[in-house]
């Protein structure tokens, strides 16, 4: 049968342990905000440059037409 103490000690030791888990959960939650948060400025971001490779793309065919064009005519 234990005694007082060894429950007492174990108690102790369950209780520092759940404080461990809640400072942990909580240092999870604030990293997973900042990662949902990182992840919605690079997908911005990746649409952004997708945006500007496509109106680039669409110039630079735009030019090779016009020199095609040109090329022809002389």
């Amino acid at each position: 049968m234990p005694d007082k103490n060894s429950d007492i000690t174990d108690l102790a030791a369950l209780e520092v342990r759940v404080d461990e888990l809640i400072r942990t959960i909580s240092q999870l939650k604030t990293e997973n905000s900042a990662l949902r948060h990182q992840q919605e400025n690079l997908v911005t971001e990746r649409a952004q440059l997708i945006e500007k490779t496509e109106q680039a793309r669409t110039r630079i065919e735009s030019m090779i037409s016009r020199l095609r064009a040109m090329e022809t005519r002389t």
